[in-house]
Parts: C-alpha cells; structure tokens; sequence
C-alpha cells in the first residue's frame, strides 16, 4: 500500500512526498486505517519498522482539519527517553512542516532555561506535547501544563517504559486527561504488563501484532565463542580493512562502555561512548557526530537499544550477551533498517552461553558461530548447558572448518 491512498489532507501528503515517503510498511498500512477512524490500538512489532510514523500521520491529518480547541495540547505523547522524544519530535516537525501544527518536546536532563522554555510552549498551547513520564510529572506538580482538553493520548516504546518503573507516573499523567480520547500504545513486546496496562486504559482496542521478538531478516547474525580477553582482539581483526563503516557496541554496564572505548581509542579507532553518565548536552553532541560521521563507533549501553532511528547502520557488536533475550532483539535491530541489509555479531564467554542459548530459543534458530582465527588462541567449546566450560574448539564454530562455506574470515565477508 502506498501513502497517497490515505487521502491525507494536502499539507501532509506534501510532507510525506517531501519526505520521500511512498510505501508504506506493514504497522503503518494496518494501523493508519484504524487510527483515522478514531479507535483505540495496541501496535506490537519490532524496533524500526516505522511506528512513529504509523500514529503520527494519522493524528496530524486529523489536527489538521481542525476542530479542536485552540490553545490548548491536543495530543500528549509518553517516551520512555530523551532520545526518543528528541527523535519523535523532529520527525513532527518534517511531518508537519507544511501544516500549521506546533509541538514541544519535554524531557529531562536540562538546565532551567530549557525547563523555562517548555513551560512556555505549553502554556501558549502546544498542538503535541512530547514527554517523558518524569519531566511531565515535574510540570504538571507546577500547575505549569492543562491536559483537560487532551484528544490524543500516545505510548511508544510502552514496554520500556514500564521496564523503566513508570508506570505509577503513566497513571498519574492518565488521572489529568478526558475519560474520552482516543488512546494509541505502541509497544515492541507484549508482556503481562503491557495488557494489564491497556485494560486500565484503553477502550475496546485494535490489537495489531507483526512479527513479535523476531529480528529483521535482512540481519545476518553471527557469533564468535571467546573468551573475555580475546573480544578486543577480535574487534580490532574487524576493521583490519580501514573500510569506513558505521557500527554500535553494545555493553552491560557504563563501566564496561567507559573501558572499551579507551581501549580502542588507544588502538587509533574513531570511537565516542553514550551511556547515563553523560549530561545531555554531551549526550546530543554524541548523538549529533555520530550520525554526521564525525564518530564511526559508537560503544553504549541500552540506552540507544530502542528508539533511536539511524537507517545506514553496517554493524551491531554485542561485546557482552544481553541478560534479557527481549534486549537482543532490540539491539541488533539498530542495524537493517528501512530495508538495508545489515550484520549482528555477538561475543559468547563461558559465562554467557546459557543466556545466548536463550536467544536462540527466543529468535526459534541457530546463530552461526564464526571460527576463531588460530592467531587468538583457545576458543572454549560452545556447551551451554554445561555453564563455564572451559578449553577445546567445539565442532560449532570453535573449529576451523566451515569458515569459507559461510563467507567469513576473521569476522568479514570475502567479496
């Protein structure tokens, strides 16, 4: 299905051309219907497959035929993070940019000047008011925001959110808004949580489900079975080619972010760290020099794992596996994204493999484990149900067979 058989008000079909938007992926052509004919949803499909755009389109049509009350926030999205609503917010202002919609974005992490600014914006009556639940909650405690007149009441990411302990704040922001409105949740997951939460809040929804904890298939993943010592060595082998290519690490902790990206600094690599030790005025210059190619790797923690919308990114390194099977999913879809092929490689210690093994289950197959170059030494054997296994080359992908049949030497395809 294409975006011009909407029959969008000419100001965002213009957008949307502008945008070079034409077709539309599966959460759009399914939820965009619906949301125009003014039902509840719950939207559940995997990282970048286009949600932001399957309720901001709908509700910006309808914003911008008018009859809603001037002055006044009509529609209050809920992100679990900064990032995303930095993210969400710009993507309204493309959407809207040839209608006369107005948004303001509040999130945490500023100085009282940007919190003076917010209050601002809303109190001159915001069309969208983009939040995170905590900033939110510090406005409304102020009497500085009136969602009474609140038509449109949007979760995206809600699984995070509540991941994050927010839901006592959701309720809360719930408590201020009109018994009738029309309430959207978008979700990558559909926990017992989430369904509990659109009981409370929603009113006889849509449910839309696509392709649930499944990475995208354009994603080529692979494995190597290592050991602690031995993953930056590997990492290094990676970009034996000098190719310019665009690639996050993935880690567990700030800590472990912090270490790795003086490690290869030190080997001469073009690396920048996200991670919640960072002020959010480094946070945005990070963000910003990575997507202008000023920084090519980018090491993080989870906090770029969902949300963050980066189309040409060439490879996803899990340098620790993921505690939960859920983050793995959402890591690796950083990459393939808006149709473009993409590589995940993730590195299993002993102590890691039960949680890979998990993943597997997860994903229903098999990831590929690339042999270790001989140079490295020792790779353990890949036994995940006996935890800790020490010594040997395992028959998968700890041996030197293989390789070639799969296109791989050293972590790289052979062209």
């Amino acid at each position: 299905m294409f975006f011009d058989e909407f029959d969008f008000e000419p100001g965002i079909q213009d957008a949307v051309d502008a945008m070079n938007f034409k077709e539309c992926t599966p959460i759009q052509e399914q939820a965009i219907p619906v949301i125009m004919e003014g039902r509840d949803i719950i939207g559940v499909a995997q990282t970048g497959t286009g949600k932001t755009a399957a309720y901001l389109l709908p509700v910006l049509n309808s914003l911008t035929r008018g009859g809603y009350p001037e002055n006044a926030v009509n529609c209050v999205i809920m992100s679990p993070t900064r990032e995303l609503a930095q993210q969400i917010d710009q993507q309204v202002e493309g959407f809207s940019y040839f209608a006369s919609v107005s948004s303001v974005a509040v999130y945490g992490g500023n100085d009282g000047i940007r919190f003076e600014q917010e209050k601002r914006g809303m109190a001159m009556g915001a069309d969208i008011l983009i939040a995170t639940p905590g900033r939110l909650i510090s406005h409304l405690s102020l009497g500085n925001c009136d969602l009474s007149k609140v038509s449109f009441f949007i979760l995206d990411e809600a699984d995070r959110m509540l991941d994050m302990g927010f839901h006592d704040d959701i309720m809360q922001i719930v408590a201020r808004l009109p018994k009738k409105r029309q309430t959207l949740l978008f979700s990558a997951t559909m926990p017992d949580e989430i369904q509990k939460l659109a009981n409370q809040i929603l009113n006889n929804p849509v449910e839309i489900k696509l392709a649930v904890s499944k990475p995208a298939e354009k994603i080529l993943q692979a494995a190597y079975v290592c050991y602690e010592t031995q993953k930056v060595p590997v990492i290094q082998s990676l970009f034996e080619d000098k190719k310019e290519r665009r690639v996050i690490i993935f880690a567990s902790s700030k800590l472990k972010v912090k270490e790795i990206t003086k490690t290869l600094k030190r080997l001469g690599m073009n690396v920048g760290e996200m991670h919640s030790d960072l002020e959010q005025v480094q946070r945005d210059e990070i963000m910003y020099q990575f997507r202008s190619g000023k920084i090519s790797v980018l090491v993080a923690t989870d906090i770029v794992s969902r949300g963050i919308d980066i189309d040409d990114i060439d490879l996803v390194i899990n340098f620790d596996v993921p505690h939960d099977a859920e983050d793995y999913v959402h890591r690796i879809g950083r990459t393939a994204r808006a149709g473009s092929d993409g590589c995940a490689i993730t590195f299993i210690s002993p102590d890691e493999q039960t949680q890979f093994a998990s993943i597997e289950s997860l994903i229903e197959r098999e990831v590929y484990k690339i042999p270790l170059p001989e140079e490295f030494g020792d790779a353990p054997e890949y036994n995940p149900r006996r935890r800790n296994g020490r010594g040997g080359r395992s028959s998968n992908g700890g041996g030197r067979h293989g390789a070639k049949s799969n296109g791989f030497r050293g972590g790289r395809r052979n062209r």
